[in-house]
C-alpha cells in the first residue's frame, strides 16, 4: 500500500498550509456549494426527525409507548425502522442529485468544448 504513493507527489500530513492553496475554479466551487447545500438540507431534515422522537416521547407518551404488533412501541418503531429507512432514502436522494449534477456538468462541458468556445 505505501509503495503505491511513489508515483504521486505524496505529501506528509501537517505539511500543507491551506491558506496557501490556489482558489478553486468557479465550476468546482459551484459544484461544492451545491453539494454542501444539499447535504445540509438533508442532514437538518434527518436531525429534526431524530430530535422529534424524544420530544414526542415526552409530550405524547401515551401514544409513543403504546404497543404495535409484536409488542414494539411506536417510539421504538420510529427510532429503529423508520430512522433506518430515512437514512437509506436520504442517501438515495443525495446520490441521485449528485449524479444529476454530474451529468449536467459533463453535458455543459461537452457542449461548450464542441462549440470550440472553451479549451480544457
Amino acid at each position: 500500500m505505501a509503495g503505491d504513493y511513489r508515483e504521486y507527489n505524496y505529501v506528509a500530513a501537517d505539511t500543507i498550509d491551506v491558506s496557501e492553496l490556489a482558489p478553486l475554479d468557479p465550476e468546482t466551487k459551484k459544484i461544492m456549494k451545491s453539494e454542501f447545500s444539499t447535504g445540509i438540507k438533508l442532514t437538518l431534515f434527518y436531525y429534526v426527525f431524530i430530535l422529534s422522537i424524544p420530544i414526542l416521547n415526552w409530550y405524547a407518551g401515551d401514544f409513543m409507548f403504546s404497543r404495535m404488533w409484536g409488542g414494539m412501541t411506536y417510539s421504538w418503531f420510529l427510532t429503529s425502522i423508520v430512522a433506518m429507512a430515512m437514512a437509506f432514502i436520504i442517501a438515495f436522494i443525495h446520490t441521485n442529485l449528485y449524479e444529476k449534477r454530474l451529468k449536467q456538468h459533463q453535458a455543459q462541458q461537452s457542449a461548450s468544448s464542441a462549440d470550440g468556445r472553451r479549451i480544457g
